[in-house]
């Protein structure tokens, strides 16, 4: 078994973790790699915070009648 991978690699099996479909000796290769390799860390960690605002966006959006009474008073200053 090579535990040693390469940098492409190692994002792949970043990315495949993000949708939980990377399997142990993955993790345990990608951990090994992240160890020693500051770029992917940066990249794991990156991935990390862009799945946490995937998955819980805290993003409010304006209701439609909040939307018409906005356009209206846009028209009305215009």
């Amino acid at each position: 078994m090579n535990i040693k991978m390469e940098c492409h690699e190692a994002n792949h099996i970043c990315d495949k973790n993000q949708y939980k479909e990377a399997g142990f000796w993955e993790m345990v290769k990608l951990n090994i790699h992240l160890i020693y390799c500051r770029a992917c860390r940066k990249y794991t960690a990156r991935n990390m915070k862009l799945t946490k605002a995937v998955h819980d966006p805290k993003v409010k959006s304006v209701s439609a009648a909040d939307k018409d009474a906005l356009k209206r008073r846009l028209q009305q200053e215009l």
